[in-house]
């Protein structure tokens, strides 16, 4: 069983679900009507946050269950919630000024090509 890479899973999912609510939120403190995608600086960091980490969870979320299979699960959701905790910093620098984004990406790019990179050489290991 892979519990504690299913509760990681769980937690990406819960993030992603906030990204989407702070959207919602940003449109109507902004004035932004749907289906405008632009229009105040605020709202277009806000659903540039939720549309990256939309963008990464394809990479991560496989890369993070072929990495607990392979490997670990401890040490796959270890990885994968310092790819939440790389979120979390993007959200909140990204939140403040676009400037303010690169620590966060760099720490959720790395975790998530850690999982990958474990992954494909686990996989690769078992097929030579």
């Amino acid at each position: 069983m892979y519990h504690l890479t299913a509760l990681v899973t769980l937690l990406a999912i819960a993030f992603y679900f906030f990204t989407c609510i702070n959207v919602s939120r940003s449109r109507d403190k902004t004035g932004v009507k749907v289906p405008a995608m632009s229009g105040h600086p605020d709202f277009e960091r806000a659903f540039r946050i939720q549309m990256n980490t939309l963008e990464w969870m394809p990479i991560v979320l496989p890369a993070l269950w072929l990495f607990a299979i392979y490997i670990s699960d401890a040490i796959a959701a270890a990885i994968g919630a310092v790819w939440i905790v790389g979120r979390i910093v993007y959200f909140i620098g990204y939140s403040q000024a676009a400037a303010k984004r690169g620590p966060g990406f760099a720490i959720q790019a790395l975790a998530a090509i850690a999982l990958w990179a474990g992954a494909l050489g686990a996989v690769v290991l078992r097929l030579v």
